[in-house]
């Protein structure tokens, strides 16, 4: 079978690791403005004032995108650009940017997959209370309706919120992204639950605004796979991707997608968290499950399960030497078959890979080219599992890679490169890597190359 006709081959950004621009034309702060600002925070002292400077430069990375042959470009909007207090004044300006960059994409080809939260948080909101504030489900659907009336002509496929499991877990948990405060397990589940409400609550405003358009989300996860293809170590795995463990309350699938497709939250969050969970109201489940129309997924890894005999499951030791990206993460290709597999026969909805991507040690070399055969080896070798899924029947509808152009990469600042494109972030000058150029070949073939 392979890749369907209409397949979405693209890359991804987000505003604050891309945009720059930082305190341009009226933006307001968000949280990363200012933990940037808080000594030891970032790995290299650093922070997003420039970044790419995408603000400026987007029609250069836009052409790039064009050269490479992406017909999907995965994005996100800053929220406190456009509404510098969260809520109230909107700022004209910031929705200018979104304009022309969506004008851009669509005179180049590019279908614009439009992100509407990927962690920069108003500082504004932040100070009222942030996630923990009641109204804060009603300040995002205000930011939500801003954006569907001044551009939601041109947004075909959008996604609420990318990766609650690092926004939340990271920023109030383990405290190791903005706004790097650890908060108690009851504030923590009382802020994912206003999230999904948030989520819930922006799908029925878009729906209303914008019948046409497709609508999704974008989480991630570890996705684990079994070591052998025995039925009991594809069952153990299965339980072991949608388990939910004590050390990382909000690294996992089913607390955040359960609710959003199944309506209800898993019994084990109940029977961990039972007595430090939010008061759910009546017709609190009902809001947040409101009809999707794809998964966004994001996946990197996984680790391989085996069944322990028991009906339970146990990870399996990773052998001396496995192999390991520039940000020390495994590389585990089968996460790319048997995470949409997991997830399809579970919440029975159409999957976009909208997250994928590798690490490398990146350098301009002597030619004045940017060799990176280890990223070209790593997304072969993904893409392979993920056709094998699209082979079993899977619906994966697209592959977006992580990321389109060197950037900002949160906590580890300028440290990591991820980019098919790279930055030189003194210069601003971009190269196509050669995994770019291997990429546009593949997209050319749908990736029937494989």
């Amino acid at each position: 079978m392979g890749f369907r006709d209409d397949f979405f081959w693209g890359g991804v950004s987000a505003s604050y690791q891309v945009e720059g621009a930082a305190f341009e034309d009226g933006k307001g702060p968000s949280v990363w403005d200012m933990f940037c600002r808080q000594e030891g925070r970032i790995a290299d002292g650093r922070n997003g004032d420039v970044a790419c400077d995408h603000y400026h430069l987007y029609q250069k990375d836009v052409d790039l995108m064009r050269e490479i042959g992406f017909n999907a470009y995965r994005f996100s909007i800053s929220w406190p650009r456009v509404l510098p207090d969260g809520y109230g004044a909107v700022n004209e300006k910031g929705l200018d940017f979104y304009d022309r960059l969506l004008d851009s994409l669509l005179e180049a080809g590019i279908t614009p997959f439009v992100t509407l939260f990927h962690w920069d948080y108003p500082y504004a909101l932040f100070r009222r209370g942030g996630w923990m504030n009641p109204d804060s489900p009603k300040w995002f659907v205000e930011y939500v309706t801003v954006l569907a009336r001044r551009l939601g002509d041109r947004m075909k496929y959008i996604m609420t919120f990318n990766e609650p499991q690092c926004f939340i877990g990271l920023g109030y948990d383990e405290a190791i992204h903005a706004p790097g405060i650890r908060f108690p397990i009851w504030d923590t589940l009382l802020m994912a639950h206003n999230v999904l409400l948030a989520h819930g609550m922006a799908i029925q405003a878009l729906r209303a605004e914008l019948p046409e358009a497709k609508l999704g989300w974008a989480p991630t996860c570890s996705a684990h796979y079994p070591l052998t293809e025995t039925e009991e170590d594809i069952e153990a795995a299965r339980k072991a991707f949608f388990d939910i463990f004590t050390d990382r309350p909000f690294w996992n699938v089913s607390l955040w997608s359960d609710p959003v497709f199944l309506g209800e939250y898993p019994k084990k969050v109940f029977d961990l968290f039972g007595e430090h969970m939010p008061e759910i109201k009546p017709g609190d489940m009902e809001t947040i499950r409101q009809p999707l129309d794809f998964l966004g997924q994001n996946i990197y890894n996984g680790h391989a399960i085996k069944s322990d005999g028991k009906g339970g499951y146990e990870f399996v030791p990773r052998k001396p030497g496995y192999a390991f990206t520039g940000a020390k993460w495994p590389v585990t290709p089968e996460a790319l078959y048997w995470g949409p597999k997991f997830l399809a026969e579970r919440y029975k909805v159409p999957i976009i890979i909208t997250e994928n991507g590798i690490s490398c040690p990146d350098v301009v070399s002597l030619d004045g080219k940017v060799h990176d055969p280890d990223r070209i080896d790593f997304i072969h070798r993904y893409l392979l599992q993920l056709r094998r899924a699209a082979d079993d029947g899977v619906d994966i509808r697209g592959y977006m890679y992580w990321c389109t152009t060197d950037n900002f990469e949160w906590a580890k600042g300028y440290t990591e490169r991820f980019g098919m494109i790279y930055c030189d972030f003194e210069t601003q000058e971009r190269i196509l890597k050669d995994s770019a150029y291997w990429f546009r070949e593949t997209i050319r073939a749908n990736g029937n190359n494989l």
